[in-house]
């Protein structure tokens, strides 16, 4: 065995090996403080910024001592074979001026440099590149560094590795675990797209189901059985829950009907384009209806609190990328698609499902639920068609409100769930690259140059106390947050009324516009509704519904959104009638906005837009915009299903699903609940049989409710 002095005897003073000094140094390596920003109210703390969780020196003793046995149990896993399998390295930092930027992908000499310090391997232009593979890839630039880096996880094939430098082979022998730094797997992670996880496991050896009159089959002839009578169901909404819903059901075999109120991706590009140039709104065909749902005209952010790398969340995204979208998205740690991007991915997505035989009806919109012994048969449709079908899948969305209505007229249980209401702000993109990135933000170039178009993700925890007894609703803990960031975006209307106006953002691939926008909204709760009680659970429908209206009679009608410069909000005065221009296209118009929301949400934005300025000095800056109003940011209610089968608690054959039910809140999200609820439905109807949560894994819950 070669020793490290055969190797290289007169190097020994250019990498320090472990050493009682050593050690220590690359545990404060490991223990930067990586403090993130989190949206959850559970992570808050009063009247300040703060992470989700603490890191380094700034851990309590307690967490600590559960650091060091989870270390424990790392380190003492036994590696049996060293020659083979691979090691996970993480946290490998890659100066700006080092990387090739954000757009290339390969095992460049920077982050080889990166490699070597982990291993502690004193030449890295000696690893060869072709043993290593990138798993992760994403930018920091948080004000607590000395410098902003490109952060990667990569693999390393020990094999080939060790066939391609067998020199390597001391420093692989005395390798060991080290929690979120080095992570040995016998075998690479890997992860399937949908269809093909469904394919394989319908041929899993011993697979034992049923025709339907009682006789079994095995899973050597599954394919080759028919049905006596295919199961028909009806997926209602074609956004990211109902598009993986009808996937699941459609590969499996049901007979599926997907029926959309809006128009497929060409024809409502056309209609975005009418309501933009010409004002006119097609209320079935909007940035809220049609293919795709609501994200599809956004960011078509590809980001989630439910785990970035569970199997489920990994097989949507391989899907995403088997559909068209670029295979960056499993690399990048901030995934983005675009709206150009979005279109091509859902017709590629449509023409899948129909040659499965998925029945896609645009133009379509559910009017009414047929039901027989408090059970689903069937739908009437608008064109007053009455179809039968033996499930109802709901995948309509947050914003399909006569569905809400029509439930609670059926006596469907709805359950009024917390959300959050607020403005939309809109800075220069310029700026706030120059917050973030300071000398380094002409290196981003429209999102062309090396570095990602700058964005940000702020919080501050707030008490309706502070703000006096008169605004006290029992439980006064709230937060405001920043809500949906486009950078190089622009402001849309996302109303489906004339008479409302509720806005949005959204971006394309490449986040070129000069903009940067985002809400800034505050948690509300069932408890703010009491004016609207008559309306039981819809309380909280017409709570968003009165301010989209209150925005519409500021703006003075024709879809002019209401805006107001942030100092003067802030100031709770309007001076400037000239305000700064607006990505918003159909038009602007100065108002007070300080006076559209109960004072105490005024407050509660005031208050935390200053506090926001001290995190990002310049946000408040009189280029800076605010637009009124943002009010969807997710469902109002929830339609309480069982955690297991997802079937309604109140209306048998009903599976309400997605972000309108209250089970999602963003493309990814919605898309594993349609995942996990189309093979539910189908081992209901007898088309599935093993249990998925084996091969995806236990779908993350809380308090039965999904996490976003």
């Amino acid at each position: 065995m070669k020793t490290y002095m055969a190797l290289a005897p007169n190097l020994q003073s250019l990498f320090p090996f472990t050493s009682p000094s050593n050690s220590s140094r690359i545990r404060d390596l490991c223990g930067k403080d990586l403090r993130s920003l989190s949206c959850s109210p559970s992570v808050f703390r009063r009247g300040q910024i703060l992470c989700a969780k603490r890191t380094g020196k700034r851990r309590y003793p307690s967490e600590k001592k559960k650091l060091e046995r989870q270390q424990s149990t790392v380190l003492t896993t036994e590696i049996k074979n060293r020659e083979e399998g691979y090691w996970r390295l993480s946290k490998l930092s890659v100066p700006v001026d080092m990387d090739p930027g954000k757009d290339v992908l390969c095992i460049s000499d920077g982050l080889l440099q990166a490699i070597a310090k982990v291993l502690e391997f004193p030449v890295a232009s000696m690893l060869p590149p072709e043993a290593f593979f990138i798993v992760r890839k994403s930018f920091d630039a948080r004000k607590s560094l000395k410098e902003p880096k490109f952060v990667y996880t990569v693999d390393m094939d020990v094999k080939k590795l060790l066939n391609m430098e067998p020199r390597t082979w001391d420093f692989i022998l005395k390798l060991e675990p080290r929690l979120g730094l080095r992570e040995y797997l016998p075998h690479r992670k890997t992860s399937s797209d949908v269809i093909t996880i469904i394919n394989d496991n319908n041929q899993i050896k011993g697979y034992t189901g049923s025709t339907g009159d009682g006789h079994a089959i095995s899973s050597e002839t599954i394919h080759k059985v028919a049905f006596p009578k295919k199961p028909k169901i009806a997926v209602v909404g074609s956004g990211p829950s109902g598009l993986f819903a009808s996937l699941v059901l459609g590969e499996l075999g049901a007979e599926v009907t997907l029926i959309e109120r809006g128009q497929g991706v060409e024809q409502r590009g056309r209609d975005i384009g009418s309501l933009v140039v010409r004002r006119i709104l097609q209320p079935e065909s909007n940035f809220c209806f049609g293919e795709g749902g609501a994200g599809t005209w956004s960011d078509g952010k590809l980001v989630t609190r439910i785990g970035r790398n569970t199997e489920s969340v990994q097989a949507i995204m391989k899907t995403l990328v088997y559909f068209g979208a670029p295979p960056s998205i499993l690399v990048d740690g901030k995934p983005h698609l675009g709206t150009d991007r979005l279109v091509s991915l859902l017709r590629n997505f449509r023409r899948h499902l129909q040659g499965l035989g998925v029945d896609i009806k645009f133009g379509t919109k559910l009017d009414d639920l047929l039901m027989e012994n408090s059970r689903v048969v069937g739908i009437k449709t608008s064109d007053n068609h009455k179809l039968a079908y033996d499930a109802v899948v709901l995948a309509v969305g947050h914003s399909a409100r006569d569905v809400y209505q029509m439930l609670h007229r059926h006596g469907v249980e709805l359950v009024p769930k917390d959300f959050a209401v607020g403005l939309r702000i809109e800075h220069p993109q310029e700026l706030i690259n120059s917050i973030q990135y300071a000398d380094l933000a002409s290196e981003v170039c429209r999102g062309r140059g090396r570095l990602p178009v700058a964005d940000y993700k702020v919080v501050k925890y707030v008490d309706d106390k502070d703000f006096g007894p008169s605004t006290s609703y029992g439980d006064t803990s709230r937060s405001c947050y920043s809500f949906c960031m486009c950078p190089g975006g622009q402001v849309v209307l996302t109303s489906t009324n004339p008479s409302e106006i509720c806005i949005n953002g959204m971006s394309f691939s490449r986040r070129a516009s000069k903009w940067a926008n985002a809400a800034i909204v505050v948690t509300v709760s069932s408890k703010e509704f009491k004016d609207f009680q008559h309306f039981g659970p819809l309380a909280g429908v017409e709570f968003q519904r009165e301010f989209e209206k209150r925005a519409a009679t500021m703006g003075g009608g024709n879809f002019v959104v209401p805006v107001q410069t942030v100092t003067d909000f802030l100031e709770n005065k309007l001076t400037v009638m000239d305000v700064p221009q607006s990505s918003y296209r159909l038009g602007v118009k100065a108002s007070s906005l300080h006076q559209l929301f109960p004072f105490h949400i005024t407050q509660a934005l005031q208050q935390s837009i200053t506090t926001f300025d001290k995190e990002l000095p310049g946000f408040i800056s009189k280029d800076a915009l605010l637009h009124g109003v943002e009010t969807r940011t997710s469902s109002p209610l929830q339609i309480p299903r069982d955690k297991e089968t997802f079937e309604s608690l109140s209306l048998k054959g009903l599976y309400p699903i997605g972000e309108g039910a209250g089970y999602a809140g963003g493309i990814l999200s919605a898309a594993v609940d349609g995942l996990y609820s189309g093979f539910a439905v189908a081992k209901a109807l007898n088309l599935y049989h093993d249990d998925i949560d084996l091969v995806l894994g236990k779908v993350q819950k809380s308090t039965g409710l999904v996490k976003y």
